[in-house]
Order: C-alpha cells, then structure tokens, then sequence
C-alpha cells in the first residue's frame, strides 16, 4: 500500500465510529439475553426496560410467537410483558439463549439493524423443558446521550419442541 492510498483521518474516525456502534449494539443485545436468561423476581426490572427505547415494539411473529406472545408497543408495555415472568417461584428453573449468525448493519449515526439465529433451551418450574429456534431483527437506536437501546425487536420461531429435562445428575461421559 502506498501513503497515497491511505484513508483519510476522517475515513478513519468514521470507520472507528461504525466498529464503536456495532460493538454497543453487540452489548446491548448481550446485556438484554443475559437479563433474559437469568428472568426471576429479583431481576432487575428497570435496567431490561430501558434497553428498550420509549416507544419501542417488541414482537412474536409467525404462527407460534404470535399467538403465545403477540406485540408490546411502548416500553411500559414491554415492561408489564416481562414482569410476568418474575414469579416466585421463578417461571423458568433454566433459560439459556445462544445466539449465532450475528450480522450487525450500522445505518446511520443514531440507527442500526441486527439479525441473528436464536436456539433457547428452557426447563420450567411448572414441569418440562422446551428447545425453541427463532431468527430475530432487532433495530437499534442511539439515544442523544450516546446509549443504544432497542427500537424494534422482532422474534420468528423456527421451531419449537418439548424435550427431556436439561440438566441431570448422570455423570458426564468421559474417556477413561
């Protein structure tokens, strides 16, 4: 490469900003399966509320996720959504989200888009564990404080299926 092909200092502050963006957005959906996964009567309500900006639409789609969860507009209504799930006891003894195929779109200063491919497996206080797969399109959007928070979080089952409990008290299968 020669010092004519550069970029310019203001290529690069722009391209920093872009990997800044995308690595708060990155946080942010962290931050959200992590509060997720850890949902009881003890969580913190208003720190999973405000990743969400204040009329943000949070949403199950497709034959499954619009019938068990249909659509929330407005924080408060996300809110109320997940409060429902702080239960004691709690409504899931293990939750866990893996997320996978992260592709992250900065679009502007203040917006960006994020999809993934989400596999979630749960046990439930109630009896019976469930595998769920959903591809999710979140839109962010970056307050004037500087803060992403979701905009819109969409979530699509691919498929859904009760399986045998998750966690055993078998030993693991190792090579002697």
């Amino acid at each position: 490469m020669s010092f004519s092909t550069l970029p310019s200092n203001q290529q690069i502050e722009v391209r920093l900003a872009r990997f800044e963006a995308e690595h708060a957005v990155r946080a942010c959906m962290h931050r959200y399966m992590v509060l997720c996964d850890t949902l009881n009567a003890a969580s913190p309500l208003d720190e999973l509320s405000k990743l969400f900006t204040r009329n943000a639409i949070w949403e199950g789609i497709g034959e499954k996720y619009r019938v068990s969860f249909g659509r929330m507009e407005g924080r408060k209504a996300i809110r109320e959504m997940f409060a429902k799930y702080m239960t004691e006891p709690p409504h899931f003894l293990i939750n866990v989200h893996f997320l996978t195929s992260e592709f992250i779109n900065v679009t502007g200063m203040r917006t960006a888009t994020g999809s993934w491919v989400m596999l979630q497996a749960s046990t439930f206080a109630t009896g019976g564990s469930h595998l769920n797969a959903a591809r999710l399109r979140v839109n962010f959007q970056r307050s004037k404080s500087g803060i992403w928070r979701i905009a819109y979080f969409c979530t699509e089952n691919l498929f859904s299926r009760p399986v045998d409990a998750w966690n055993k008290d078998d030993l693991l299968p190792v090579p002697k």
